[in-house]
């Protein structure tokens, strides 16, 4: 696999992922990141990060694939 599917790949895992967390916090007020990270705060803003990070990749992969 090239570096760029995986970067894709990873991306949209990451998306799926910040999306499903705030559908959890939406309708059980469940926050799944920090459920699983607590003991580690840290862990937790670096994937936040790394969510946001991969929503702005997606919206760059796509405002240029639909060109």
């Amino acid at each position: 696999m090239d570096t760029q599917k995986l970067v894709n790949w990873a991306a949209l895992v990451l998306v799926i992922v910040g999306g499903l967390n705030w559908g959890l916090v939406g309708l059980l007020n469940m926050n799944l990141v920090e459920t699983v990270f607590s003991s580690i705060p840290t862990l937790v803003t670096v994937v936040y990060v790394l969510v946001g990070v991969a929503a702005l990749y997606m919206i760059y992969y796509a405002a240029t694939k639909m060109k």
